[in-house]
């Protein structure tokens, strides 16, 4: 089993890397375990509190659960992801069955800060983007997807998305065994990941 770890800061092009590594890889050889399912639930706090919660810190992520998922699959044994909404902030109580497979590629903004999580990737990949073309998509993708204004998404990335990416999420770029700049419009750079993986289903 190759599991592969993606990250980069909000906006930065990690999906869409990931989604055309997938398109290249034979189906049924790949499976992509998402951070965003492994938010903590938060229910228990009063709805209006929940547009508050900082999403882009390390104690946001119930890594705990993450690293068992796994290390599970690594076993391989099947696991139940959570699935997680940005709408409602919480848990909702239907899982994924996810069944172990050749590549494992975990995406996401805080996945190298980490180091339980990191021992388990056998190729650690940094998504990175100017902070003017990140901004851009979040506004996009958070009106879009999360039924924010552009006022709220502009508030909530100079109070919480900044901050945190300058402290959390840059400097895991160190544990990198390759930097992706210009996010999903980098063919080479997607070429050259497609290629050890397909190397490496090769080998299996």
């Amino acid at each position: 089993m190759l599991i592969i770890g993606i990250a980069g800061g909000t906006g930065s092009g990690k999906t869409t890397v990931v989604n055309r590594i997938v398109e290249c890889i034979p189906p049924g050889e790949v499976v992509v375990i998402p951070q965003d399912s492994y938010y903590r639930d938060s229910s228990h706090i009063p709805m209006e509190q929940r547009q508050n919660i900082n999403f882009d810190h390390p104690s946001s992520i119930e890594f705990e659960l993450l690293v068992d998922h796994v290390s599970r699959l690594k076993s391989g044994l099947d696991i139940n992801q959570p699935i997680y909404s940005y709408l409602t902030c919480t848990r909702s109580t239907e899982t994924i069955p996810i069944a172990p497979r050749n590549v494992v590629i975990i995406e996401g903004i805080l996945i190298f800060t980490d180091p339980n999580l990191r021992d388990l990737m056998d190729i650690k990949v940094f998504v990175d983007a100017d902070a003017d073309d990140r901004l851009s998509r979040v506004i996009c993708r958070d009106i879009v997807e999360r039924g924010r204004s552009v006022n709220m998404v502009l508030e909530r990335y100079e109070k919480t998305v900044k901050p945190m990416h300058l402290q959390f999420i840059e400097p895991t770029k160190r544990y990198a065994d390759i930097i992706v700049p210009q996010g999903g419009n980098n063919s080479v750079a997607i070429n050259i990941l497609t290629s050890i993986i397909e190397k490496n289903l090769k080998g299996t």
